[in-house]
């Protein structure tokens, strides 16, 4: 067997030098390339707690738009009368980052999405703790729970964002993210 003159000239030191400079960028570029492929997308798991319907959703964390934008939309209508509203995509934002914070991949379990004008009036009529201007009546709020992280820490650390409004609702067990000014209750 014949190897080119080259070939035949390289030292064995050269040899380590330059098999270990293209191993080190093998390995440079591998992760990089991982996390670069990673971070566009968050994938959300969502449960409906009125409906029992579920939805996988790709967050695209550089464009803050849904894959599945219209199914995002009539998965968080108003479930009582139908209504669909668009949804303001800061509350994704907010929910991938609660749940990169606490390394979370578990599903989000949704109470309330948008709310009709008319179905937050009945609520109102029927109960002291719906805002007459509540912001689910813009897509601008959602009542949640993620599955695998206690309501209490979800508060806490929505308030330590400090992104938009931030219920506690220990008693229900939920906690209410609106992108609203900042504030707490």
């Amino acid at each position: 067997m014949s190897f080119p003159s080259n070939i035949k000239n390289l030292s064995r030191r050269k040899f380590i030098k330059t098999s270990v400079k293209i191993t080190a960028g093998i390995i440079a570029a591998s992760p990089l390339t991982s996390l670069a492929s990673q971070s566009q997308f968050h994938k959300l798991s969502f449960y409906h707690t009125h409906t029992c319907e579920t939805l996988d959703l790709d967050f695209n964390l550089k464009t803050c738009k849904p894959k599945k934008e219209k199914e995002l939309v009539r998965f968080l209508r108003d479930f009582r009368t139908g209504d669909i509203h668009p949804i303001d995509y800061r509350l994704l934002d907010m929910l991938c980052r609660l749940q990169k914070e606490f390394g979370s991949s578990g599903t989000f379990e949704v109470i309330s999405g948008y709310r009709s004008p008319a179905t937050n009036k009945k609520l109102r009529n029927s109960s002291n703790g719906v805002a007459k201007k509540s912001l689910h009546m813009e897509g601008r709020a959602i009542d949640i729970r993620l599955s695998d992280v206690s309501t209490k820490k979800i508060s806490a650390k929505a308030w330590a964002l400090q992104r938009g409004g931030v219920g506690y609702y220990s008693k229900s067990d939920f906690v209410h993210l609106d992108t609203g000014r900042v504030r707490s209750w």
